[in-house]
């Protein structure tokens, strides 16, 4: 008994550089291209994502649409206290 089968099959004894982490030396060129490339594609999806998104937020109409009922509320709510202020200011005088 060498210890010959004690490496195989468990990863113990495998080089580091056969299974190389992103970021470090050891990786070609062109691991390093690919890398970059799927990176630059996930951001670019990313971005166009977050842009419909903010486009989707700021549209104040399609705001409008979806809380109307909040809106009217509010509305009501301001106009109620607006005419209590002004109604007790004329009663005071």
């Amino acid at each position: 008994m060498s210890g010959a089968g004690a490496s195989s099959g468990s990863g113990v004894g495998v080089p580091a550089s056969s299974h190389p982490r992103p970021g470090a030396s050891g990786r070609s060129p062109e691991q390093i291209r690919a890398d970059m490339a799927a990176q630059r594609n996930e951001l670019a999806s990313s971005v166009e994502a977050l842009r419909g998104r903010v486009t989707e937020l700021t549209d104040w109409r399609a705001q409008v649409r979806e809380h109307r009922s909040q809106l009217i509320t509010g509305a009501a709510v301001v106009g109620l206290v607006v005419g209590g202020l002004i109604a007790f200011g004329k009663r005071r005088r």
